[in-house]
């Protein structure tokens, strides 16, 4: 079974997490492409959708599906994303599609996150996808300089800018095993609008696609 076949498969099984009558968070990226599709088959069954991307938002709505603006909606049930890299207790790095940022905002309206994958991207530890790192221009410079403090080798992605006018940082060489204490301490530093270590906002739930079809791992009781 071929990669995006693997993604087909979770992003149909997805389904079975959307709760009808709802409104439904949809992240980015070729995984939940697939969902949007599958989602369309339902389009009927549901309010609409809150988009983490502008892409995202164009696909939605040339499935005939309502996008609605996240400052409009107070909760929803489940945001339905992809994932970079996913460690055993449901953390996450997330943001090679660049939209991180919104990423974390819609996964902030939700009562659960159900990350879809394809079992390549279960690690045991974080870091060996480059961690993206959404920067106001201005400061790239010197949040490149803190990581390679760090021991990070830190890579400007050329020709990016983000849905927020943002410039991304891609940070190879880290080995997150502590991924809330970086998550909250790179946060902090001034200029970053959003680092890709999805660790307050983890994983309730992983769909993985693999050669003998899907495997659900619950996170809700790790740590």
């Amino acid at each position: 079974m071929t990669q995006d076949e693997l993604k087909v498969m979770v992003g149909r099984a997805a389904l079975d997490q959307v709760v009808p009558g709802s409104v439904v968070g949809v992240g980015t990226g070729s995984t939940v492409n697939c969902f949007i599709d599958a989602l369309a088959t339902m389009r009927e069954r549901i309010i609409g959708a809150v988009s983490s991307s502008e892409k995202s938002s164009e696909r939605l709505r040339a499935h005939s599906i309502t996008v609605l603006d996240s400052n409009a909606i107070e909760r929803i049930p489940v945001y339905i994303d992809g994932a970079d890299e996913i460690d055993p207790r449901g953390h996450m790095i997330k943001g090679g599609g660049a939209a991180l940022t919104r990423e974390k905002i819609v996964a902030d309206l939700a009562d659960r996150f159900i990350c879809i994958a394809d079992v390549s991207k279960r690690v045991a530890v974080l870091g060996r996808f480059p961690l993206p790192v959404e920067v106001i221009p201005m400061a790239a410079a010197q949040i490149s300089r803190r990581f390679v403090a760090m021991g990070g080798r830190p890579v400007l992605r050329a020709g990016v800018v983000t849905d927020n006018g943002g410039h991304l940082i891609d940070v190879h060489g880290l080995h997150i095993t502590d991924p809330l204490t970086m998550e909250s301490e790179i946060n902090q530093w001034p200029g970053v609008v959003s680092v890709g270590i999805f660790a307050r906002h983890r994983a309730s739930l992983c769909l993985f696609g693999g050669p003998d079809g899907v495997e659900t791992v619950s996170y809700a009781t790790a740590s």
